[in-house]
């Protein structure tokens, strides 16, 4: 295991939106209450213009946010993802998606590490709700550097856009000098054996899984495909060429990275093994963030398991 430098996310989500304030003047924040959480009360007090708190109320939120964004805005509306892409998810559809509104959705609290906060707000689903919606753009940070990338490429389109983050510290795998593109995957390891093909903080997993498959001779790839959609095929290609895929993601095993990959996998000519790791079908309990992750099996050691597994076909 390596020794990770740690960082929250949200702070690269605080940190990327102060800095969108300062560049573009139409950026406008919309928080659900939650603002010390998400960290959004630093913008509250920095550009108390720009700021706008509606209470427990995602639906209207997301819904004023199309209007300002038909007006000229370009509005961040944030909440836990189980209400703003769960609760408000017909009003992503309607308005943003069918009405192509250039809002940012931005699901926070996501993933199994919300530990102690329990099921209820423990959202695993928030991709395969919102990657199917035409028109959005889907993407996962993987770490506090990226993450500010990812709201300054946000805040300076023009489309339906929605990231998520967790609440804990994510380990650090990118630097702020690294280039940051929509669309194109980070090849963060190259292998000739196979490719472990990860998203948000299980990209630590899939580089420490990586570490201990090197120990017993075999060589992984490891991408960080912070895009869910539009997908890197380009990268995928490759991947493919070096033979079988493992995806890794702290979500639901069906509908998310893991589903997208499948989908373009059975589309290919010659398709290649591949195996998702995921959370299976069922609702997590309370527990520290290290308690969920190692009941919901998104650990090194799994990884590196299912690995050899699906080497040996």
């Amino acid at each position: 295991m390596r020794n990770w430098e740690q960082l929250l996310i949200r702070e690269g989500f605080a940190d990327g939106l102060l800095e969108a304030c300062d560049t573009y003047s139409r950026v406008l924040v919309c928080d659900a209450d939650l603002a010390a959480s998400t960290l959004t009360r630093r913008v509250a007090e920095r550009f108390p213009d720009r700021f706008i708190d509606f209470g427990i109320a995602e639906q209207g939120m997301l819904a004023t946010a199309a209007g300002l964004a038909l007006t000229g805005w370009r509005p961040f509306v944030t909440s836990y993802a189980m209400f703003v892409a769960g609760r408000a998810w017909e009003i992503a559809r309607q308005q943003l998606s069918y009405g192509e509104c250039g809002v940012v959705v931005v699901g926070a609290h996501c993933g199994v590490t919300v530990g102690k906060d329990g099921p209820t707000h423990q959202c695993c689903e928030d991709l395969a709700l919102m990657r199917i919606l035409p028109n959005m753009t889907v993407v996962v940070p993987a770490d506090y550097y990226q993450m500010r990338k990812v709201v300054m490429d946000a805040a300076g389109r023009s489309i339906p856009y929605y990231f998520r983050m967790g609440r804990e510290a994510f380990p650090v795998v990118t630097s702020p000098d690294d280039e940051w593109q929509l669309g194109r995957a980070d090849v963060l390891e190259e292998g000739e054996d196979l490719s472990l093909v990860a998203c948000g903080q299980m990209v630590s997993v899939a580089l420490d899984a990586a570490d201990t498959l090197r120990e017993r001779g075999i060589r992984a790839r490891v991408v960080n495909m912070h895009t869910i959609k539009p997908l890197d095929v380009e990268t995928l290609e490759i991947c493919a060429q070096t033979g079988p895929i493992l995806t890794v993601e702290e979500h639901m095993a069906a509908g998310g990275l893991g589903s997208v990959v499948a989908e373009w996998n059975v589309g290919r000519r010659q398709p290649v093994p591949m195996s998702i790791i995921g959370v299976e079908d069922r609702y997590m309990e309370s527990g520290s963030p290290t308690e969920m992750l190692e009941k919901a099996g998104l650990t090194p050691e799994r990884v590196s398991e299912q690995a050899e597994l699906l080497l040996r076909g």
